[in-house]
């Protein structure tokens, strides 16, 4: 999951500035974690200790009230309530990268995919952006090529993955839904190279530029075999200790040499 919290920092600079390029500091001036590694790391600590995820959720955002949170989840985990609030945004599909490392049947990940996903985002497409991320994941960490994981995502979830990022970059805005995040964020990943590509294609899409280069980058650690060694050590360094231990504990269970790549 290193890769997908590499992308939200590395992404964070560009969420209301975009880009449009490419080319721009790989981690910039001011760059930090937002809402996106924190619910990510959530699971993660969910997964880790077999606790579920509604506590994790509720208890991360505890720890950190100014992540950067979508209106609609702040209203649910500030509450009392824990019944879930029929969303379809990317909320959904930006914390679901442990998901799809921690599993090891493409059965499983789907359905802890969902049950992560509907806890919040219990509408159709939320769900869809989850599981269609944590399949991607898996798919690619199963050693599955890059027309294999178009092919599946588009004949399970009716994603369109055809349009080329050159074509989506010049029309694409802010869009914080699932079905305006998820297959965008698929298609930089797609059209990547390696890790530092793939994170590179989705920020330069401009918009939520930090939730799509984490969807993006979770996926690329899994295809590429992990992230280079200087924006792991970057990412890391830019964690609390609180969410670096976490993310630690879980790459050594089950991304092992990681920190070799």
């Amino acid at each position: 999951m290193i890769g997908a919290i590499a992308g939200d920092i590395i992404g964070s600079v560009y969420e209301f500035n975009d880009i449009k390029t490419t080319d721009f500091p790989l981690f910039g001036p001011g760059c930090g974690f937002t809402d996106d590694s924190v619910h990510t790391v959530a699971l993660a600590d969910s997964i880790l200790s077999g606790t579920d995820y509604t506590g994790k959720l509720k208890e991360y955002y505890a720890y950190y009230p100014h992540a950067g949170y979508g209106g609609m989840f702040r209203r649910w985990v500030s509450s009392p309530k824990t019944a879930p609030y029929n969303s379809f945004g990317n909320g959904s599909a930006m914390r679901v990268s442990p998901v799809g490392y921690a599993f090891s049947t493409l059965d499983e990940v789907l359905r802890q995919a969902e049950a992560s996903a509907a806890v919040t985002h219990n509408h159709p497409e939320g769900i869809k952006g989850a599981q269609a991320t944590a399949a991607a994941i898996f798919l690619a960490r199963q050693g599955a090529s890059k027309d294999e994981i178009r092919e599946y995502v588009e004949n399970v979830f009716a994603y369109d993955l055809s349009e080329p990022l050159e074509s989506i970059r010049e029309w694409y805005r802010f869009d914080e839904t699932c079905q305006g995040t998820v297959p965008q964020a698929i298609i930089a990943f797609l059209e990547s190279e390696d890790c530092e590509s793939a994170v590179r294609n989705a920020v330069s899409l401009g918009g939520d530029s930090d939730t799509l280069a984490c969807i993006t980058g979770g996926i690329a650690q899994a295809f590429y075999g992990g992230v280079p060694k200087d924006i792991t050590e970057k990412a890391l360094e830019l964690l609390d200790d609180r969410l670096r231990g976490i993310t630690v504990t879980f790459m050594d269970r089950f991304c092992p040499g990681w920190l070799t790549a």
